[in-house]
C-alpha cells in the first residue's frame, strides 16, 4: 500500500520532523502487499460527543453530542488515503442492486476491535481488516471496515468476520442502524444490507483507494511539483 518513512527520500523526512502530517492525506495506509492497515481512530466507545475529523485543517473537531443513549461498541475512525467515490459506490451498487448509488465523498469508515480500552481519540494504530458492514446512508455508500487492533490479546487473532461473535456484530449492526433515528419517528436513512468478510473488505479498500488517487492525486508527485516551483 505504500513506503515506509525509512524509505522516503530527506526532503520527506524533512516534512515529517517540522510538520504534522493530516490524518486523512498526510499518513500512509500501510506497506503494500500487507494486511495490516494505519487507522486515524475520531470516537472511543466512552465519549459521550460525537468527533468527526475536520478535512480542511486536519484537527478534531466536535462536530454534535451524541443525542441519545446509544454509544459506538468500538473504536472508530477512517483509513488515511481513502475515499468513497465512484469505485466504491459501483460495488455497492452491484452487490445491492441499487444503480443509483453514489459514494458518500468521505474517507473510508473504520471500526477497530480491541479488548483495551482506550481514552481518547486523534490517535493512529495498526490493525487488520476481519471484513465490513455495508451501509447505505440515503443513496450513499457508507461501508464501515471491521478491524482488530494488532497484538490485541481477545480479538488480534481474528482474520475474518466469521470469527467474532454474533453478539458482538449485532451490536454494530444495531448501533449504524440506530445512531441517525429519531426517537418517535420512522425516519431513519441507514441500513445495513449486507456483512461482509475479510476478501470482500479488501476489496473495498482497494477501490477506496483508487478512488482517493484518482480525487485528489499523488501526494508524492505533488509535493514534488511544489518543491521545484
Amino acid at each position: 500500500m505504500g513506503t515506509t518513512t525509512k524509505t522516503r527520500p530527506p526532503r520527506w523526512q524533512l516534512m515529517g520532523r517540522l510538520f504534522r502530517a493530516h490524518p486523512w492525506h498526510g499518513v500512509r495506509l500501510g506497506e503494500k502487499d500487507s494486511d495490516v492497515v494505519t487507522c486515524y481512530i475520531e470516537i472511543t466507545p466512552s465519549d459521550t460527543v460525537k468527533y468527526e475529523l475536520d478535512k480542511a485543517t486536519g484537527l478534531l473537531k466536535l462536530d454534535r453530542p451524541q443525542r441519545f443513549s446509544n454509544f459506538c461498541p468500538a473504536l472508530y475512525g477512517l483509513l488515511p488515503q481513502t475515499y468513497c467515490g465512484t469505485r466504491v459506490a459501483e460495488l455497492s451498487a452491484e452487490k445491492t442492486g441499487r444503480p443509483a448509488i453514489m459514494g458518500d465523498q468521505d474517507p473510508l469508515d473504520v471500526c477497530v476491535l480491541s479488548e483495551r480500552p482506550v481514552s481518547h481519540g486523534d490517535i493512529l494504530l495498526q490493525a487488520i481488516p476481519i471484513g465490513g458492514l455495508r451501509m447505505i446512508d440515503g443513496s450513499e455508500a457508507d461501508d464501515k471496515i471491521v478491524a482488530v487492533l494488532v497484538g490485541d490479546s481477545a480479538y488480534g487473532g481474528f482474520r475474518d468476520i466469521q470469527d467474532c461473535p454474533k453478539a458482538l456484530v449485532a451490536r454494530l449492526i444495531h448501533y449504524f442502524e440506530t445512531y441517525k433515528l429519531v426517537p418517535g419517528t420512522n425516519e431513519n436513512p441507514c441500513e445495513i444490507t449486507h456483512v461482509y468478510g475479510r476478501d470482500e473488505a479488501f476489496e473495498v479498500i482497494r477501490r477506496a483507494q483508487a478512488d482517493y488517487h484518482e480525487k485528489f492525486g499523488s501526494l508524492e508527485s505533488l509535493l514534488d511539483a511544489a518543491l521545484k516551483a
